[in-house]
């Protein structure tokens, strides 16, 4: 059997409904015959949340230096409430599931606490679990140092557990669901001739990623261009098999058989242009 791991994120796991969702797409990749991971975000609002009450509560209200171990111990559980709400129901939809937080797997990082950088993810407990027919639901964006405190990886670390978790354990492929069907040439909010891109190479996507494109964190795409990781980005708002085919996928350039010159546009919000004369 091949490995998948599925990643979701926030607003694919933003209340029960799209959680129950997420167990039927879930669940029909287990049925085609897939070992699966689960890599998950906290609910949508969730971590903006838990940062506001770190923030109330701690150094910073008394202009005091943050304790950013114990900030991380804090935004860290976001993820950990949709891991157990998604294995209760898998297990309720009949399928073996169990929920892992980043020190039982574990996903070993630095100590810079809330910007973390994976160091390694050593994958004999999750392969096993797998090999029996578990799907393992995973808690992203954490993982722990060596000396056995909780790190956070930094805004949009769910996608890089993901990547490392796939890369971990041998994945065919790392599929990153989102509230969007892919990656367009631009925003298809603003331009209306924007079109869906079905291949897309590491180098571009993570130079748009770079640019502005919000679609993949840029330190998922960087380490699944190190680690050889095929990605595919698609959307969670649909039953399984309403969209066959959907997604873009995210490759070497050489599988691609037509080269572009230019793939697509990004843009900033957050920059203005201002001309002397």
């Amino acid at each position: 059997m091949s490995r998948l791991v599925m990643k979701f994120g926030g607003t694919s796991v933003a209340d029960l409904e799209r959680i129950r969702r997420v167990g039927r797409l879930v669940a029909a990749e287990v049925a085609a015959g897939h070992q699966v991971a689960v890599v998950v975000s906290a609910m949508s609002g969730k971590t903006n949340e838990l940062v506001a009450w770190t923030d109330g509560a701690g150094a910073a209200a008394q202009g005091l230096e943050p304790s950013d171990d114990e900030y991380d111990v804090v935004v860290a559980s976001g993820e950990q409430v949709t891991a157990g709400l998604l294995a209760m129901t898998l297990r309720n939809m009949g399928l073996p599931a169990r929920s892992w937080m980043g020190w039982q797997i574990p996903i070993v990082a630095d100590d810079a606490h809330g910007r973390a950088r994976i160091d390694d993810v050593p994958p004999e407990n999750l392969v096993a679990a797998m090999d029996s027919g578990q799907v393992a639901v995973i808690a992203g964006f954490q993982g722990v140092t060596r000396d056995g405190r909780i790190a956070t990886l930094g805004r949009g670390g769910s996608d890089t557990s993901a990547v490392a978790i796939a890369a971990a354990v041998s994945a065919i492929r790392c599929d990153i669901y989102t509230d969007v069907d892919g990656v367009y040439t631009t925003d298809p909010r603003i331009e209306s001739k924007a079109r869906k891109l079905s291949k897309i190479s590491y180098e571009e996507m993570l130079e748009m990623a770079s640019l502005g494109a919000k679609v993949l964190q840029t330190r998922s795409v960087e380490l699944a261009m190190a680690k050889n990781v095929p990605l595919r980005v698609l959307s969670s708002f649909v039953e399984p098999g309403e969209a066959p085919g959907q997604g873009t996928i995210v490759c070497d350039e050489e599988e691609i058989m037509e080269k572009r010159i230019v793939s697509g546009v990004a843009y900033s919000r957050d920059e203005a242009k201002i001309t002397l004369y």
